[in-house]
């Protein structure tokens, strides 16, 4: 029998929306200590917080409900979800930084929670206004919101977790009210990090998805859509603040074994017209716009149109949310006044460019694979190009000699 290689997964089903405490329930509810948690926080050298768990029912579902306790300079405990202590603590990204950098935590939770706050801060700035380094958060810089980053980080190691999926989230609606006054829903920062991502909002008057829970998928989320296909053997739920009467309001996280090799097909739209009237140099100039408003592939193909008369079929692969603005350039660029489109699945080799140096010089090298078995290498054409003309040698002596750098690197 052949052995398979696998890859623990995990998948979060925000069908309600994700918030930090959220996610910290889902993993605790999905078995992680909450007193192995509490010990890698230890590590961030942050004191005035303690962390609760208890066993609540949302909707009549059993679920999980983990809270940063903050103690006010009165000596007073709460729940930092309920804010009874007026206005938070301010931080700026360089306390953040200085808090990350002097923790012992391991370096690849320093470099994630980095890049969560990181994301926070550029997102926050950017709606308001401000530099980055003027940005002060409120919500955004407390003590519970580094708590859940964190915690949610180290629940993650903790249960071996290499890849997360998510599925399309629930933003809620209505208004909420911040630091900053009467926000609409989602909060613009919330919005700001989930440009690009698969999003929807139902009829729930709530803020079902903060920035915090925002910012987490928007740094771990290896892809957004449907449920990949893999084997969960543990389902964790983690309760929201809120119990609404007739929707559980809660996170689920479905962790198991992906194998390798198997990777989880990714829905796309085909989008395809036929043309037999229009100046085909005008194709080089669509392309481009098309590639900038999302196209994942175009090409064109050769066919025969009714009358015999020869023509082009323009097709285009997008992402399901890209749909609409292609098909607008598509009516603006083009002499087409009709396209089809449909849904298809996908499935492609992970990818990742890693840069080289060969006896010719420096080369970009597309690195590509499926599982451990299939491995592909291909240079970047520009890069070749450039020094096939500085050293007018052959372009393709450049590019094999690329290739057979990769492949000793492996």
């Amino acid at each position: 029998m052949m052995r398979r290689e696998k890859c623990r997964i995990a998948y979060f089903d925000c069908f309600s929306g994700i918030s930090g405490d959220m996610c910290l329930g889902a993993l605790v509810d999905a078995g992680v200590s909450i007193e192995d948690i509490k010990k890698n926080l230890k590590k961030l050298n942050i004191s005035g917080y303690s962390l609760t768990e208890k066993k609540v029912k949302r909707a009549g579902i059993s679920a999980t409900k983990v809270d940063v306790v903050l103690k006010t300079k009165a000596g007073k405990l709460f729940p930092a979800t309920t804010r009874q202590d007026g206005k938070s603590e301010v931080r700026k990204w360089k306390e953040i930084k200085e808090i990350i950098k002097k923790s012992t935590l391991s370096e690849h939770i320093k470099k994630k929670g980095y890049e969560i706050f990181r994301n926070l801060f550029e997102a926050e700035a950017k709606v308001h206004g401000k530099s980055v380094h003027k940005t002060h958060l409120h919500e955004l810089g407390c003590t519970d919101c580094i708590i859940d980053i964190f915690g949610t980080l180290i629940g993650l190691e903790l249960l071996g977790i290499e890849k997360v999926y998510v599925s399309p989230v629930n933003l809620g609606q209505g208004f909420v009210s911040t630091e900053h006054g009467i926000m609409p829903v989602p909060a613009p920062a919330t919005a700001e990090l989930l440009k690009n991502c698969l999003v929807y909002s139902s009829n729930i008057s709530f803020e079902l998805t903060t920035p915090t829970g925002a910012a987490i998928l928007k740094s771990l989320s290896a892809g957004f859509g449907e449920m990949p296909v893999f084997i969960p053997d543990t389902i964790g739920a983690g309760a929201g603040y809120k119990n609404f009467e007739n929707s559980p309001n809660t996170l689920r996280v479905f962790i198991g074994d992906s194998v390798i090799g198997k990777q989880p097909e990714k829905s796309v739209t085909v989008i395809e017209t036929n043309i037999d009237d229009m100046n085909p140099q005008l194709y080089e100039y669509i392309f481009e716009k098309l590639f900038k408003e999302g196209a994942l592939d175009a090409y064109l193909s050769q066919i025969i149109m009714k009358k015999t008369r020869p023509g082009i079929k323009l097709s285009i692969l997008c992402n399901p949310d890209k749909k609409d603005k292609l098909i607008d350039v598509i009516f603006k660029e083009t002499s087409t006044i009709g396209v089809r489109y449909y849904e298809t699945q996908r499935k492609t080799m992970d990818r990742e460019f890693k840069y080289l140096r060969t006896k010719y010089g420096k080369v970009s090298v597309k690195v590509s694979q499926f599982g451990k078995s299939a491995k592909k290498y291909m240079p970047e054409y520009e890069d070749c190009k450039k020094i096939a003309l500085k050293t007018n040698l052959p372009l393709i002596d450049i590019i094999e000699e690329a290739k057979k750098s990769a492949r000793k690197l492996g």
